[in-house]
C-alpha cells in the first residue's frame, strides 16, 4: 500500500487513488536505495475535512477554493451577459435572398365577340352520319380575341391547336374553315376540308351546296354548318360575359 504527499493511503503506486496526486517514485523504490523525502504539509479542507496538499488551490474532494475565490464549478459557469446590455443577435440579412418583386399579371383581351357551338339534329339527319350525335343541350361558349380564328378539331401531333374547337364531331376537318373580322364585319373561309363549309340564314331552309373557295362575308343572323351535326352562330358578347371571360 502506497502513501500520496498529502499522506492518503492508495493501492496504486503511480498515482493516489484518493486524490490523485502522484507518489513519489521513491516510495516504489526500496528503502536501502533512496532515502525517503519528506511530505510536504498538508492542509485540511475546512468545507469537507479532506486533507490536501499544501500548495493546492482547491480542495481535491470538493472543489473548496483555498484562495477564496470562486470555485471551478462556479467559474466554469457560463457568463451571460447582464439584463442591461442584452446579446446582439446575429444578423440573418445577408443569408435570407429577398424575394423577387411579383410582376402584374397582363391583362387579357376584352372579349367583344363570342362564337355559339351548337349541336343541330336537322343538320345532322340532313348529313346522314353514322356516328352517334350528343344530347342536344346549351351552346358551348368560345370567345374570339383574335382577327382570325381557326375552326377545327386538336391535334397535338400536327401542333394544331383551333381556337373554336368541335372535338366531338368526327365530320370536321383538323383545319376546316378560318373566321375572320375587321371591326364589326365577319368573313368565314374553307381551308379545303372534306365535308365542306355551309352558310344559311337564321330561319329558312338548310343550305345545300357548300360556300365557294375564298373569303365569304357573313350578314347579319347567318350560321355557319360544319361537319356532322354543329352550327357556329356569331354574335356580340353581353356585358356578362365581358366580366367572366375578363377574370
Amino acid at each position: 500500500m502506497a502513501t500520496c504527499p498529502a499522506g492518503h493511503s492508495s493501492d496504486q503506486d503511480d498515482f493516489c487513488a484518493v486524490c490523485g496526486l502522484p507518489i513519489e517514485a521513491a516510495q516504489q523504490s526500496s528503502p536501502e536505495a533512496v532515502e525517503e523525502s519528506p511530505s510536504p504539509t498538508a492542509v485540511t479542507c475546512p468545507s469537507c475535512g479532506a486533507p490536501n496538499v499544501a500548495e493546492a488551490l482547491f480542495c481535491e474532494a470538493c472543489g473548496f477554493d483555498f484562495t477564496g475565490t470562486a470555485t471551478p464549478a462556479e467559474s466554469a459557469k457560463p457568463q451571460w451577459p447582464s439584463l442591461g446590455e442584452p446579446a446582439a443577435a446575429p444578423s440573418t440579412a445577408a443569408a435570407i435572398p429577398t424575394p423577387p418583386a411579383e410582376q402584374p399579371a397582363a391583362a387579357k383581351p376584352s372579349v367583344e365577340w363570342i362564337a355559339e357551338l351548337w349541336i343541330d339534329p336537322d343538320w345532322y339527319a340532313a348529313q346522314g352520319s353514322t356516328d352517334p350525335m350528343p344530347s342536344v343541350g346549351l351552346p358551348d361558349i368560345v370567345p374570339l380575341v383574335k382577327e382570325s380564328n381557326l375552326i377545327g378539331r386538336l391535334s397535338h401531333s400536327r401542333g394544331i391547336f383551333p381556337d373554336v374547337e368541335c372535338e366531338l364531331d368526327s365530320g370536321c376537318s383538323r383545319r376546316h374553315a378560318m373566321l375572320t373580322h375587321e371591326g364589326s364585319r365577319w368573313w368565314i373561309e374553307d381551308l379545303g376540308s372534306a365535308n365542306g363549309t355551309f352558310v344559311g340564314p337564321a330561319a329558312g331552309p338548310l343550305p345545300a351546296m357548300p360556300i365557294p373557295q375564298g373569303r365569304v362575308e357573313l350578314t347579319a343572323g347567318q350560321r355557319i354548318y360544319v361537319g356532322a351535326w354543329t352550327r357556329i352562330v356569331i354574335r356580340k358578347a353581353t356585358r356578362e360575359e365581358q366580366e367572366a371571360f375578363a377574370h
